[in-house]
């Protein structure tokens, strides 16, 4: 049977590379203003939070807006370092 989670038991695979990410930008940026940001492309207000915790599956169209609003490749998003 297919388990859709990853390794670590969490829903995605990006949200820790998100948080790394967004606490790397200059100036630092909070959950809170990427979350509005995400919000122009329809992610709800704590969409950010839940992604970053793991505890939220992402879709291909978010990866997609993730990737844009931080500046990074969707394959970046992806892997792990």
């Amino acid at each position: 049977m297919f388990i859709n989670k990853s390794k670590d038991g969490l829903n995605n695979v990006c949200g820790r590379k998100v948080a790394a990410l967004r606490k790397s930008m200059k100036p630092k940026v909070s959950q809170r203003a990427l979350a509005q940001k995400l919000q122009v492309a329809g992610l709800d207000e704590n969409a950010v939070q839940r992604i970053e915790s793991g505890q939220r599956f992402v879709t291909d169209i978010e990866l997609v807006v993730l990737s844009k609003v931080l500046n990074v490749s969707i394959e970046t998003l992806l892997t792990n370092d």
